[in-house]
């Protein structure tokens, strides 16, 4: 089936993480994406070479599957006219340069709304366009540091700790993708496009809601509560007699069938547990009764008995363990597309799926220049003049 973004057309002059999230996800959902890297070197993450696969930044390859991709010198003349070609019939522009760059270079969204009044400009950068950050950098690190993400991670008492994955980047990948398919249903009423923006502190912040809401509330910033939910108990993980487990008691029916899974209905009538307010108020002494009880059996023992009564519960996975599951697999999360480097490999699936309209990873990332011929010819450049390009430095061809 075609995809939902079928006939639409992305140029993408963003790099790294949030940007290319942001593209992959257009591109699995049909649009043909066009990445457009800088030269010489490409993507920076190109040079993250451990791991590789044949070579092959596997980190790039993760974020740019389903891509087109030429190089291009925006430096020099010729390069920077192979851009404006390409916007010119373009329907979405995505870009993570520093604010002020492009428009140093003639392609400001000042300009390109000119040249292309249906032209749906997305801009992701650190810390939004206006304001007294709007010229800094964007990093995830940063990012989540400075979201307060880092203060409610972790253990109690220990350093501050960073989201395990590059929680800032992708959600600004995600909220990129939501709001440029937005400017597109809008311009399908209105004729015209407009300028999307997100950064990586809003995305950051935008997973504060919880923490947010009661600092709103009581005034006090909410610390760090290991795997422990902060607003309902028991809901965190525990070590059983192999590995560990998460188990939700996230309401008073649950809670109570918890007590009895585990063999201590006596639980559900102490004062200290009574209700969700006083097992809040008590988590440091219902945790090690809880712990106590389920290191006497298996993982997966436990996750046969918590489902029997309805308790919400699963393993505590590594990625390995993750990537293969057996609904992992059925749900296309893990998928296999043909590298022109390093043959067949896998990748990660989409995450969205249509019951009308098709979802598919349908190539793999491409090498620094792979389809600069192709889509050069596309825009009416003759081979003598592709040629000339190439020799000036203005563009890579693969060879």
């Amino acid at each position: 089936m075609k995809g939902p973004l079928e006939g639409i057309k992305v140029v993408e002059l963003a790099q790294i993480m949030a940007g290319p999230t942001c593209g992959m996800l257009l591109a699995d959902m049909g649009a043909d994406v066009i990445k457009v890297e800088k030269l010489p070197g490409g993507d920076d993450t190109r040079s993250y070479t451990e791991p590789s696969l044949a070579g092959e930044s596997a980190a790039f390859m993760m974020l740019n599957r389903n891509k087109r991709g030429i190089a291009v010198n925006l430096k020099k003349p010729g390069g920077l006219e192979v851009v404006k070609r390409l916007l010119a019939g373009a329907d979405v522009v995505t870009e993570n340069y520093r604010k002020g760059t492009l428009e140093k270079l003639g392609l400001g969204y000042d300009v390109l709304e000119k040249l292309n009044p249906r032209l749906v400009y997305c801009a992701v950068s650190g810390y939004g366009r206006t304001g007294p950050y709007a010229d800094k950098g964007g990093f995830d690190l940063i990012a989540q540091g400075f979201a307060g993400i880092m203060s409610i991670t972790g253990e109690p008492g220990r350093p501050p700790v960073k989201s395990g994955t590059s929680i800032a980047d992708i959600n600004a990948g995600i909220l990129a993708a939501l709001g440029i398919v937005s400017a597109l249903v809008a311009r399908a009423t209105t004729g015209r496009g407009q300028m999307v923006e997100t950064s990586l502190m809003e995305a950051a912040i935008q997973q504060t809601y919880w923490q947010s809401a009661i600092l709103f509330a009581t005034g006090v910033s909410p610390g760090p509560s290991g795997s422990a939910h902060i607003l309902t108990a028991p809901y965190q993980a525990f070590p059983t007699k192999d590995r560990w487990i998460n188990v939700g008691g996230a309401n008073q029916a649950n809670w109570e069938r918890i007590v009895k899974v585990i063999g201590a209905p006596e639980l559900a009538a102490d004062p200290r547990f009574v209700n969700n307010g006083e097992r809040m108020k008590n988590l440091a002494a219902l945790t090690p009764l809880i712990a106590e009880r389920l290191r006497t059996r298996t993982c997966a023992e436990w996750i046969r008995a918590f489902e029997a009564e309805g308790v919400p519960v699963g393993p505590v996975n590594s990625i390995g363990d993750m990537l293969g599951d057996e609904q992992v697999r059925l749900r296309e999360m893990v998928v296999e597309v043909d590298h022109a480097r390093a043959g067949r490999m896998k990748t990660l699936g989409t995450p969205i799926k249509f019951s009308g309209t098709g979802t598919s990873v349908r190539r793999a990332a491409p090498l620094l220049g792979q389809h600069t011929r192709e889509v050069l010819e596309s825009l009416g450049y003759s081979g003598g003049e592709i040629e000339a390009l190439d020799r000036e430095g203005a563009v890579l061809l693969a060879r």
